[in-house]
């Protein structure tokens, strides 16, 4: 007697789309994260920029400075919300890359996306030990097998393709 909720399966496979959604993750992954370390660098300053321009409007009555605040405020707000979004799948790409079972797979797509080498970087990288086919092989490899841990996972249900 099988059990699923909903339309779940205990081991789903990813279908191409969902294979192209993680390679477009992916190549995303290092911009991601170096801009959510930025974001955690200044968000300290524009909040300062916010306090600042509110203390300057209290003191002033100057609208101007109202309309500053407030785009201070908005923009720190939209930050907020790419940086959540971010922290969701870069999250749920490293868990998906744990669980990459295949070592020669793991590094290739490790190499390829994680540090954000180029792929001829990348077949560079490998080639004492592995031919460029094989190379190629186990980064599609790698990627599938991410695709179907993040489908397993749910991503692709939640996945609102914002970016």
């Amino acid at each position: 007697m099988a059990m699923a909720w909903g339309q779940g399966e205990l081991f789903p496979r990813a279908n191409e789309a969902e294979i192209q959604r993680t390679k477009f993750l992916l190549s995303k992954y290092k911009e991601m994260t170096m801009l959510m370390q930025d974001f955690e660098r200044f968000e300290q300053d524009l909040k300062q920029v916010a306090i600042d321009g509110e203390a300057a409007r209290r003191i002033d009555q100057d609208d101007l400075h109202a309309d500053k605040t407030a785009n201070a405020t908005i923009l720190i707000e939209k930050q907020r919300w790419v940086y959540q979004q971010y922290q969701f799948y870069t999250q749920q790409l490293e868990r998906a890359y744990g669980l990459v079972r295949d070592e020669e797979a793991r590094k290739a797509v490790n190499y390829r996306y994680l540090q954000g080498y180029s792929y001829k970087e990348t077949l560079l990288f490998f080639r004492h030990g592995l031919s460029d086919s094989t190379i190629r092989r186990k980064i599609i490899e790698g990627t599938e097998s991410m695709a179907n841990t993040l489908k397993l996972l749910g991503v692709f249900e939640q996945d609102n393709e914002e970016f």
